[in-house]
């Protein structure tokens, strides 16, 4: 949980280390921008100025704003830079990442209240959320939502139990598809989950295991002031293990760094002085 721009980012620094990923969770009021014209908010988003300008749905606006000021405050306590000097970039299917920071994987959601940021560092990372109390369960699961075998296990559960299995099962797909950045390119008809809530990996459509130990998946109910949300996270292990140093004036070439500073005329700045300026 990070309460504020003064959040624990310590914590994050220390989660990142010791597991290569971390997920972190905010409130949207925690984080909203006091008014849209702000120019510490135009200095934040950066390259993503013209996207808020060209929302107008209050609330939309809101949400992305600040989930990307959340997402840039989180990789710059990480890379002990300042928040504004984060740009985020768009792969073709929408997937976020860091530009000119390959070392560290990143993934956003937002619903309602909740802002999510997941970041990685040993491989990929996909996390979605969305409201427990949302009905997903009618006619229809199989041209839209479930694989065969998904069906067909829903449809055996006690009909209580058929919502929360299917969040949990909408949410794993969406972090998955946002791991691989393939996004909605990847029918959720063609890849499952077991609904039951066990340890579970990607399944193909018969039900039969789809990946190996490589891929992490995990569920959560989170309890936020507003309600209960479902959370779901998938991590890919790439296989070369987490990066232990992932501060950007010390994974840089040192003879970069000091023309770059003579150039600018300005040292890298002090992460912990800039997270507190929002």
């Amino acid at each position: 949980m990070i309460s504020g721009p003064r959040g624990d980012w310590h914590r994050v620094r220390a989660d990142l280390e010791q597991h290569a990923s971390v997920v972190l969770y905010a409130h949207l009021g925690d984080w909203q921008p006091q008014r849209a014209g702000n120019p510490r908010l135009r200095a934040l988003l950066g390259r993503d100025w013209p996207r808020f300008l060209d929302l107008t749905h209050p609330g939309l606006r809101t949400r992305f704003a600040s989930s990307r000021v959340l997402l840039k405050f989180a990789a710059a306590s990480v890379l002990s830079v300042a928040p504004q000097d984060i740009e985020l970039g768009y792969g073709p299917t929408g997937r976020p990442y860091l530009r000119g920071y390959d070392g560290v994987q990143i993934s956003l959601s937002h619903t309602d209240e909740l802002l999510l940021v997941g970041l990685a560092t040993g491989g990929v990372i996909g996390v979605d959320a969305e409201r427990s109390d949302r009905s997903l369960y009618g006619p229809g699961l199989g041209r839209q939502l479930c694989t065969t075998n998904e069906t067909e296990l829903i449809e055996a559960m006690p009909l209580e139990e058929r919502d929360a299995a299917l969040l949990r099962l909408w949410t794993l797909k969406e972090a998955y598809s946002k791991a691989i950045g393939l996004g909605m390119q990847f029918r959720f008809t063609d890849f499952g989950f077991r609904p039951d809530g066990t340890p579970t990996e990607v399944r193909r459509p018969d039900g039969t295991p789809g990946t190996g130990d490589e891929w992490s998946f995990r569920t959560y109910l989170l309890d936020a002031s507003d309600g209960q949300y479902t959370v779901s996270v998938a991590v890919g292990d790439a296989g070369f293990g987490g990066t232990v140093d992932h501060v950007a004036s010390t994974t840089l070439d040192a003879t970069i760094v000091d023309a770059l500073t003579t150039a600018l005329g300005t040292d890298f700045p002090d992460p912990e002085e800039d997270l507190t300026d929002w």
